[in-house]
């Protein structure tokens, strides 16, 4: 069976003047073609060669010795050529871009940018790419918690956090509880692993431990703080959404923070609100 998006070894049963014909093995009646620019002298019938197959320009089932820089299934970062009317087109290595359907982008793209996807075939069999890589990222990363590792955010969600490919290769999660600060999909994070799941995924966070967070949060705050005229219009007990959204911090980090300089003298509660001393 010839599978397109996949790497095959075929048998050369055909020689024409425009190049090859391809088999799993001689007698079969399916088919494809090696175009002679990339049949090398001496090749002949019966030889088998490594070859990876998919749609053309005029989308036709092709081989090529090419390459890829993706196969059905997998993950890697491609860099965006060109956005049109139906969606980015991907340099993966082959003669014709590879389709990132708008409706498979976790963010806009633009040409230049870089972005993790996984290759995929659609309902008429085509290969196209997606940026929803969650599925196919692997789980069998060799990290141990607090370990240090780099990753590229692919995907934002309000209710988890940020989604990271750690080594744009396995599952990694910053919880919102984290922070998402200043993320974005793309962006390039080191991070720290807090926790690896029974399943094996990776929890993240782009934060030092709390002891040594909590004077960079603390100065983070009293700077927020002089920004509203020296006065917060909200306390210590204001709900998590509302930290999240003005600082980017956690609650408990938010608390600490204030804790920090009420202890310095800096700040005080009163009535509700958090005042600057």
């Amino acid at each position: 069976m010839l599978l397109i998006g996949e790497k095959q070894e075929l048998e050369i049963v055909k020689e024409v003047a425009f190049g090859v014909y391809l088999a799993e093995q001689a007698g079969d009646k399916e088919t494809v073609l090696l175009p002679k620019k990339e049949v090398e002298a001496g090749m002949k019938c019966g030889d088998r060669i490594s070859v990876f197959l998919y749609r053309d320009s005029s989308d036709r089932l092709i081989a090529t010795r090419r390459k890829p820089l993706l196969t059905i299934g997998k993950t890697s970062v491609l860099k965006v050529k060109d956005v049109t009317k139906i969606g980015a087109f991907l340099d993966w290595g082959l003669e014709k871009d590879l389709l990132l359907p708008f409706h498979e982008q976790t963010a806009k793209v633009y040409p230049g940018d870089e972005c993790v996807v996984a290759l995929y075939r659609d309902k008429s069999s085509r290969l196209c790419a997606t940026m929803k890589v969650y599925p196919y990222l692997s789980k069998n990363s060799p990290y141990r918690v607090e370990d240090q590792v780099r990753g590229r955010v692919y995907e934002l969600s309000d209710n988890f956090g940020a989604f990271v490919a750690v080594d744009d290769c396995y599952s990694g999660l910053i919880p919102k509880r984290e922070g998402m600060a200043g993320l974005k999909v793309g962006s390039i994070v080191r991070a720290r692993v807090t926790g690896v799941k029974e399943d094996g995924k990776l929890d993240l966070s782009i934060r030092d431990k709390a002891y040594l967070q909590m004077d960079e949060d603390a100065e983070y705050v009293m700077q927020t703080i002089e920004e509203y005229d020296g006065v917060l219009p909200f306390d210590d007990k204001v709900s998590p959404d509302i930290i999240q959204r003005e600082f980017g911090l956690s609650k408990s980090a938010f608390k600490r923070a204030v804790g920090r300089l009420m202890k310095q003298g800096r700040v005080e509660i009163r009535n509700g609100h958090i005042r600057k001393l």
